[in-house]
């Protein structure tokens, strides 16, 4: 019988085979990786999944952001245009922040990290 980590490694193995890129395609990745990364865009993109939110509720729900890093990662997502901000004309002036829709088809890859994420958690623990 073969042991279950040598069919781990092959099926590893097996894996990365496929995944020679090409230089377009290293290109691409790191284009999105550096969208995607930086501190705290993951996090409020995660919490914008559940839909748009003023400025203060996302402060509520990262409560260790400061105000000056919220406002320039919003602006650098926006500038990648991850995030619209819609602000509507009252008094006292509203602003929401929301996902568009290219920002809301990583979802499937958020919930594969948070999956991802619980069986590694789940494996080390063993």
């Amino acid at each position: 019988m073969e042991n279950h980590t040598t069919l781990e490694a092959e099926a590893s193995a097996n894996d990365r085979e496929g995944c020679a890129c090409s230089a377009a395609e290293l290109k691409a990745f790191r284009h999105a990786m550096k969208a995607l990364t930086g501190r705290w865009k993951a996090e409020i993109m995660w919490v914008l999944l559940a839909g748009p939110l003023r400025f203060g509720e996302m402060r509520r729900a990262l409560p260790d952001i400061t105000q000056h890093m919220l406002t320039a990662q919003l602006r650098a997502l926006e500038a990648d245009q991850l995030v619209t901000r819609t602000a509507y004309p009252e008094n006292p002036p509203r602003v929401e922040y929301a996902l568009t829709e290219k920002a809301y088809a990583l979802k499937p890859v958020f919930l594969s990290l948070v999956e991802w994420s619980r069986s590694s958690e789940m494996l080390a623990r063993t």
